[in-house]
């Protein structure tokens, strides 16, 4: 593993950091993972981002963080890596469990302003509780790039 001066400065003193330890994803990461997106997405299309995301390829896909796109005019799920059942689906008006309509205000954010952050409650795949999430979108094209962190 390799550390950077502050890590390993933190590590000799005991004071690693929860996130260093856990290698836990950061708002850089989910960033960084939707730019390679719109990167590919440019180079190959939305077809081969959609494959990709489906083959759950380590470029876009690291455990809890991950990447799914959706169609921004219908608002339906086009791949999702770890809930293949929404595929296909729109599930604009479907609220998290707090009650909030997340979804149409991805939509509405990646068309007013191509990207940002959103805030909401989901399913964690690593473990499998709901738990607050935070999402960067960012439209490419007519599709929406999403890749969250989970807040702890």
């Amino acid at each position: 593993m390799k550390l950077t001066a502050t890590a390993a400065l933190c590590l000799g003193l005991g004071l690693m950091p929860t996130a260093v330890l856990a290698n836990e994803p950061t708002e850089k990461d989910a960033i960084a993972m939707c730019e390679r997106g719109a990167a590919l997405i440019k180079a190959k299309g939305k077809d081969e981002m959609m494959k990709r995301i489906n083959a759950k390829d380590p470029d876009f896909v690291q455990g809890a963080l991950y990447i799914d796109i959706r169609d921004i005019k219908t608002g339906i799920v086009l791949a999702h890596p770890y809930n293949p059942s929404i595929v296909g689906k729109d599930l604009t008006d479907v609220p998290d469990a707090n009650g909030k309509k997340y979804r149409r205000e991805i939509i509405e954010l990646a068309a007013a302003r191509g990207k940002g952050w959103v805030d909401y409650q989901y399913k964690n795949p690593t473990s499998g509780k709901i738990e607050p999430k935070t999402t960067y979108i960012l439209r490419v094209e007519d599709v929406v790039l999403e890749a969250g962190i989970y807040k702890k």
